[in-house]
C-alpha cells in the first residue's frame, strides 16, 4: 500500500481533531449550563444535584471538526433517588425530573429555550452546537450482607437503569488495551475519529449513517492496529468493519447486558454505513496498485474525505522545494563554490532529512 502514513496522521492533527479554543469554548458553555442548573434549582427550592458528569464522545475524547459547528455534547446532571420528590411527597416521575431541569436552565438568556427530550433537556446554541443535559438518579439498596449498594438510572420515558460513566470506562480501557502507541490521543482513538469525520463527510449522510456511538463499538470490535503506518490501520479498520457488517448488521452495547446500539437484524443506518465503506474501500483500491505515484495516492484519499486537504498538502510541499531550489541557484554569484583538492570521504551515510 502506498505509504500516505504522515499525510492521513497530518489530516487528524490539522482537520479532524477538535482544536483548543474550540475545546475551551464548549468547556466554558458547560461550565456556564451547570451553574445556571445549579442556581436554577436553589431559586426554586428544588433538590440540588449530586454531581455533574460529562459523557459520550465529549467524555471518550471522539468528538470531530465540523464546518458548521454542528456539534452534541453531553452533560449529564445526578441526583438523589430519595430528593426528587414532587409537591405532594411522591416520587418525582422522568419527565417531572427532566421538566425541573429545563426550568432550571431557562433563565431567558437562550434565543431558543432549553427544550424537553425523550432522553434528555437540550440547549441550543447560535454557534451551531448544542448540549444535551441527560437527568439521572442514584438508587440506593441494601445487598443480602445489609451493604449499601447503589445503581443510576436515566430518566428517559420511564426510570431506566443506566449510566453513561461505564461507558467512557469501557472505551478508555480498550484504547488503552489495543493501541500501540501512547502519545497524540492513542491510535485505536484516532482511527474512530477519522472514520466518524468520514461518515459526516457528506451533508446528505446526515440521519442515514450509523451514529458516532455506534462507529466507535464497531472500531474497537475490528481495529487492526499498525504503530508505523496510520494509513494502514485506518484502512485495515475500514475493510475489517465492513466485512463485519457484511456478517451481521446488529451492534451490541458495550455495557449494558443484551441491549443494542443497532434496532433489529437489518438497522439501516449499519447498511449504510457497510456501503459507504465498500465505497471508499474501492476508491482506495489504486493505492495497493503497483506504480501508484505519491500524487494519485493522494486524490484517492481527498475523494475518500470529500476534501482538497491531501493534494494541497502535496502541492505546498512542492512549492516548497521549488522555494528552496531557487534560493540555491543564486548563491554561486553571491560567494563563488571552492573545491577541494582530493575528494572528501564521507564516514557515514548523508541525504535529505
Amino acid at each position: 500500500m502506498f505509504d500516505c502514513a504522515k499525510d492521513v496522521l497530518a489530516y487528524h492533527n490539522e482537520k479532524v481533531t477538535l482544536p483548543q479554543a474550540e475545546q475551551t469554548d464548549m468547556r466554558n458553555r458547560r461550565n456556564a449550563n451547570r451553574d445556571r442548573i445549579k442556581k436554577g434549582l436553589s431559586s426554586a427550592g428544588k433538590p440540588a444535584p449530586r454531581e455533574f458528569v460529562v459523557q459520550g464522545s465529549y467524555a471518550m475524547k471522539t468528538m470531530t471538526q465540523h464546518p458548521g459547528k454542528d456539534y452534541d455534547i453531553d452533560d449529564g446532571v445526578y441526583f438523589h433517588k430519595e430528593d426528587l420528590v414532587g409537591e405532594r411527597g411522591a416520587e418525582m416521575s422522568a419527565l417531572q425530573a427532566r421538566q425541573m431541569v429545563r426550568d432550571a436552565l431557562d433563565d431567558g438568556s437562550f434565543k431558543k429555550p432549553p427544550e424537553i427530550r425523550k432522553n434528555c433537556v437540550r440547549v441550543y446554541y447560535e454557534a451551531g452546537f448544542h448540549v444535551d443535559v441527560p437527568v439521572y438518579r442514584r438508587v440506593t439498596t441494601k445487598n443480602l450482607w445489609g451493604d449499601d449498594t447503589y445503581h443510576y438510572e436515566l430518566a428517559a420515558s420511564d426510570w431506566k437503569r443506566s449510566d453513561a460513566r461505564a461507558v467512557a470506562s469501557w472505551f478508555e480501557a480498550e484504547n488503552d488495551r489495543q493501541s500501540p502507541d501512547t502519545g497524540n490521543g492513542r491510535q485505536l482513538r484516532r482511527i474512530v475519529r477519522l472514520i466518524k469525520k468520514y461518515a459526516r463527510s457528506r451533508d446528505s449522510w446526515k440521519g442515514q449513517v450509523l451514529s458516532g456511538f455506534g462507529i466507535t463499538k464497531l472500531v474497537t470490535e475490528r481495529y487492526r492496529a499498525d504503530a508505523g503506518r496510520e494509513d494502514k490501520a485506518l484502512y485495515n479498520t475500514m475493510v475489517a468493519i465492513r466485512d463485519r457488517l457484511r456478517g451481521s448488521l446488529v451492534i451490541d452495547h458495550p455495557v449494558t447486558p443484551n441491549e443494542t446500539i443497532t434496532s433489529g437484524l437489518d438497522d439501516a443506518r449499519a447498511r449504510f454505513l457497510r456501503d459507504k465503506l465498500s465505497e471508499a474501500i474501492d476508491n482506495l483500491a489504486p493505492l495497493l496498485e503497483y506504480g501508484c505515484t505519491r500524487q494519485q495516492a493522494l486524490k484517492c484519499w481527498d475523494k475518500v474525505f470529500a476534501t482538497t486537504f491531501f493534494s494541497e498538502r502535496a502541492e505546498s510541499r512542492a512549492q516548497a522545494g521549488a522555494s528552496l531550489l531557487g534560493v540555491g541557484a543564486v548563491a554561486p554569484a553571491a560567494a563563488p563554490l571552492a573545491f577541494p583538492k582530493a575528494p572528501r570521504v564521507d564516514d557515514k551515510p548523508r541525504g535529505f532529512g
